[in-house]
């Protein structure tokens, strides 16, 4: 799992790369180009969000590691109501992720409790 955000972290980045570059050459200074609205981008952003209540990476905005157990718990809570109210509407990849990025913060999150 931790791969796998990594993974699209270097894509996000990447992606941002360019569209900044697209952007900049519009006027538009500074602004970046957001990744796709997809179901497996979603499932990442919240599982990243995870890891950073878990203390596990830094919180982008003060540059600090911060733990909010509670909020971590919830959001691995939204990931699996989620998992629960798409059941059967997901593609193999898709149900794939979910189940892996659930398996895995648990896992980080009992250690932390």
């Amino acid at each position: 799992m931790e791969e796998k955000v990594k993974e699209e972290k270097k894509s996000t980045d990447r992606n941002a790369d360019s569209g900044k570059a697209k952007n900049e050459d519009k006027g538009g200074e500074g602004r970046t180009t957001p990744p796709p609205a997809d179901f497996s981008t979603f499932i990442l952003s919240l599982s990243t969000s995870v890891l950073m209540h878990l203390g596990d990476i830094k919180n982008p905005a003060s540059d600090k590691v911060e733990k909010d157990l509670p909020l971590a718990r919830h959001t691995i809570d939204i990931i699996e109501m989620l998992r629960e109210k798409t059941g059967g509407n997901l593609t193999k990849e898709e149900a794939y992720l979910i189940e892996e990025a659930l398996y895995d913060l648990r896992t980080r999150y009992c250690r932390e409790t």
